[in-house]
């Protein structure tokens, strides 16, 4: 018997003290049901003695004290996960929002998840196809590889995230592949980009969406990437399939975070977030993975905007001490309509070598790689060195690698979001570039491929 209570002292923001509790939980969920019946939703957040901190998921507003009732549940929130969830759209909550009936689960299962045992972790080394030359060539995605894109205010994040979403891959044939898409905090515009997108293109069939919109409550928010990831698990480990998490806006989820933690009064670290921050979006982060004994895999992109572009904020700070690199995006590349406007230079994947290769991608991959990103390099070097002396103060080496570096920011980067470019497109594309420089130059590529590949003009 779940025994009602009607001891709520008081409300303030998000929160609610509930007093005279018995046996109630750290992150149990709670029900309160106010005097016209309506049913609302709460998470215990502290336990004093016999009193219950909780936090609303919905307004507070509406809530009469002395005639609203709290039940307590004896468990997490929880989704009901089944192969049905593909193709659909549901809330930060895990409610559809598509139109479409309630998925009958074949279970309910608590959305924090287990944490995955390191020595049972597998070594990511399986390349993904983005269809981005940016991506593919230079920061390759491996499976199980967290991977964060980096975006400033106003910058096309959405737009990558998307042509990501609806163009990702796995080269094996017999690999069934998903995507799992978490927005936190857009507006109801993005929302509707996001999934028109998907569905005028069919990925929506193999994709599960959670939205939360701008107007929704913060605490949903936080249950969102908790969601997605619980989705993700289901597919990736009991239906053996290849899942890409794309996850947009980290930040709107960080000062949810920042929001509740204020509301709590708790002490404040880093630009008042919360002192555990770095733990929250590791205990999000660290759910990507491939496992032992498992088929199927959790690759993660979050994408997360940077406060007036900046690297040292806390949330990109600490989310690239727990993800392995970053994809950056360029406001002045973006100006000049280099789209997608991936800073190769600053971007940077940590596990790119494990997924490139002979049997993975091509042979050349690594080789080409490394001479894109050096010729590239000395050609912004050589770029700035005549926007300040002239021209002519170039050596004719130099204003060549100057003209280079135009020619890989017009050809190679700038593929636009419609474009699905395969990885032999991708290093098709570098071999053209870098056959324009003197075949002395391409130091860091063996012969036998410079023999292979380089086109003789």
């Amino acid at each position: 018997m779940i025994k009602e209570y009607k001891t709520i002292k008081e409300t303030q923001g998000p929160l609610m003290l509930v007093e005279h509790v018995e046996n109630v939980k750290y992150d149990e969920i709670g029900e309160i049901k106010l005097q016209n019946g309506e049913t609302r939703l709460c998470k215990v957040l502290e336990v004093r003695e016999d009193a219950a901190l909780v936090q609303l998921f919905e307004s507070s507003s509406g809530i009469n004290l002395k005639e609203s009732k709290v039940r307590f549940l004896g468990k997490g929130l929880e989704f009901g996960v089944s192969k049905d969830i593909l193709g659909r759209v549901f809330n930060g909550m895990g409610k559809p929002i598509d139109g479409i009936p309630n998925v009958i689960p074949d279970k309910k299962v608590d959305i924090n998840g287990k944490p995955i045992n390191p020595a049972a972790r597998i070594f990511p080394s399986e390349f993904i196809q983005t269809g981005v030359s940016s991506i593919d060539g230079l920061n390759t995605l491996v499976i199980g590889q967290k991977l964060p894109i980096f975006s400033g205010s106003g910058l096309p994040h959405a737009e990558l995230a998307v042509q990501i979403a609806r163009q990702a891959k796995v080269l094996k044939k017999d690999s069934k592949f998903a995507v799992v898409f978490a927005a936190m905090g857009i507006p109801f515009e993005d929302a509707e980009f996001f999934k028109n997108s998907l569905k005028q293109t069919g990925a929506i069939n193999r994709s599960v969406m959670f939205i939360n919109l701008a107007n929704d409550p913060a605490v949903e928010r936080i249950s969102t990437p908790r969601m997605a990831l619980t989705a993700a698990e289901y597919l990736a480990y009991e239906q053996d399939m290849q899942v890409l998490v794309i996850m947009t806006d980290m930040t709107n989820y960080a000062e949810s975070l920042r929001e509740v933690s204020a509301a709590r009064k708790e002490i404040p670290g880093r630009r008042a977030y919360p002192g555990y921050l770095y733990t929250d979006l590791s205990t999000i982060y660290e759910r990507a993975g491939k496992i032992k004994g498992k088929e199927g895999s959790i690759t993660m992109i979050p994408i997360l905007t940077m406060p007036e572009d900046d690297k040292t904020h806390p949330v990109p700070d600490l989310t690239g001490y727990i993800t392995e690199g970053q994809i950056v995006l360029n406001r002045d590349l973006n100006k000049r309509g280099m789209t997608p406007p991936v800073d190769v230079l600053l971007s940077l994947s940590r596990l790119k070598n494990e997924g490139i290769g002979k049997d993975k991608t091509r042979e050349d991959h690594s080789g080409v790689l490394n001479q894109l990103f050096a010729a590239y390099a000395r050609g912004k070097d050589a770029k700035e060195l005549m926007a300040i002396l002239g021209e002519s103060a170039l050596s004719e080496l130099d204003r060549i690698y100057a003209s280079f570096a135009d020619d890989f920011e017009r050809e190679f980067i700038a593929q636009g979001f419609d474009t699905d470019r395969s990885i032999e497109e991708t290093l098709n594309i570098g071999w053209k570039l870098l056959s324009n420089l003197p075949k002395q130059e391409l130091k860091r590529i063996k012969d036998i491929y410079i023999d292979k590949y380089y086109i003789e003009k």
